[in-house]
């Protein structure tokens, strides 16, 4: 993030997150942040969630582990889904919605042969200075942030679901105790903090 923040600010032109990420799926409106914006609800519900599966696993609620761990699971999994599309969207061009403007031109990736578009009266340095995407540091830090945690959330999904499976199987609840439970929580809580950093500092700064 510090390096991220270093090269945002020594860079002239650089794209906010409020340029970049404007579209919706199955939609053309353009709609800045709405996107994330709603996968961040999604993971932030997830985590509550989990506060309750490990609740109900301090009651012994063998029944309401299962409802809210299976509920944790697919809020992971619509994010993991959500995080796939944004990514397709960003390498593809979606609807020109990956542009960059500076002084004296506008740079689009066109959804008609990847074509890049240059505005009037734009010159050779600028085109390099605002090519932005693709092979360089903005998707390089796009595509390294997003998916280090996106390869944490596919991991935390994934103990989520070997752990429900053996609530499912009553593994726990032979034990007298939930405590596996709680542990995945607090791995899948720390995933949710890291999002909530990402967001902060990646879409909205």
């Amino acid at each position: 993030f510090a390096k991220f923040a270093n090269v945002n600010d020594a860079t002239s032109h650089w794209p906010t997150g409020e340029e970049v990420f404007t579209h919706l799926p199955g939609t053309h409106a353009h709609a800045p942040l709405i996107y994330v914006a709603l996968m961040t609800f999604i993971l932030i519900i997830s985590s509550v969630t989990m506060v309750l599966a490990v609740e109900a696993g301090h009651r012994m609620d063998k029944k309401a582990v299962i409802k809210w761990m299976a509920w944790t699971v697919v809020g992971g999994l619509i994010f993991l889904g959500s995080q796939v599309w944004e990514w397709s969207t960003f390498i593809a061009g979606y609807d020109g919605d990956i542009s960059t403007w500076a002084d004296n031109g506008t740079l689009s990736h066109s959804p008609y042969g990847g074509q890049w578009v240059m505005g009037v009266d734009a010159h050779g340095h600028e085109v390099k200075q605002m090519v932005t995407y693709g092979p360089t540091l903005y998707a390089n830090f796009f595509f390294f942030i997003t998916g280090f945690h996106g390869f944490h959330v596919f991991t935390g999904v994934l103990f989520n679901f070997l752990v429900l499976r053996n609530v499912i199987r009553g593994v726990y609840h032979k034990r007298g105790h939930y405590e596996m439970v709680e542990k995945v929580g607090l791995y899948w809580h720390f995933v949710d903090l890291v999002w909530v950093f990402v967001f902060t500092f990646f879409y909205l700064v």
